[in-house]
């Protein structure tokens, strides 16, 4: 049985490049029949031209895999920090402004 359970493990690793990670305040989903891609894309006040910085592709399965995943994740987020505060759904957010200047081109 112990076997069994050790050929099931995955042995992931993460390289230090990678562990810093990227920041990110905008995701752009877009999909077609056999995948979902997640741009990520960092906005900064008063710079009007921003860059993906990261691409995921994923399956559909994937995706909704994902999807699961965070809904779990803040549920238990929520339990123990309360209630992250609800954004508008009413159509894409392009968070362009922060507060500061309006930038000219």
């Amino acid at each position: 049985m112990e076997d069994k359970k050790n050929q099931n493990q995955i042995n992931i690793e993460l390289d230090e490049e990678v562990a810093q990670g990227k920041y990110s305040n905008l995701a752009i989903i877009t999909h077609s029949s056999s995948e979902f891609v997640i741009d990520f894309v960092r906005v900064m006040p008063g710079v009007p031209k921003a860059k993906v910085n990261s691409r995921i592709i994923l399956t559909p399965e994937h995706a909704k895999r994902l999807m699961l995943a965070l809904q779990d994740n803040i549920k238990k987020f929520e339990s123990m920090h309360g209630p992250i505060k609800n954004v508008d759904m009413g159509g894409p957010v392009m968070p362009m402004s922060f507060g500061g200047p309006t930038p000219e081109a």
